[in-house]
């Protein structure tokens, strides 16, 4: 699985409607509002890479609303959900 996450500068009057139309995108599975330098970031995951040219040029950037995107491809997924199972001896939890 390749994930991407993409920060997005939107309209400001239109930030909801264009998280809707992100979200209801294949291949797009959270959008968060946030604050800071960009309005929206768009988790991203496809099977392989080259679907994310279907996905972010092809569907997400030609969302209306949408001023700007940053688009970075992650490498390596960290979890709490993967770091407790690394660090794990499989005992019970201790009450």
């Amino acid at each position: 699985m390749v994930t991407a996450i993409v920060f997005v500068k939107a309209d400001v009057a239109r930030i909801p409607e264009v998280a809707e139309a992100i979200a209801a995108l294949s291949g797009v599975s959270e959008v968060y509002s946030v604050t800071g330098e960009y309005d929206l970031i768009a988790m991203v995951r496809v099977h392989h890479h080259d679907d994310l040219n279907e996905v972010i040029p092809g569907s997400l950037n030609k969302v209306p609303g949408i001023r700007d995107t940053a688009t970075h491809i992650a490498f390596q997924t960290y979890s709490q959900h993967d770091l407790e199972a690394a660090f794990s001896l499989g005992l019970p939890d201790a009450d």
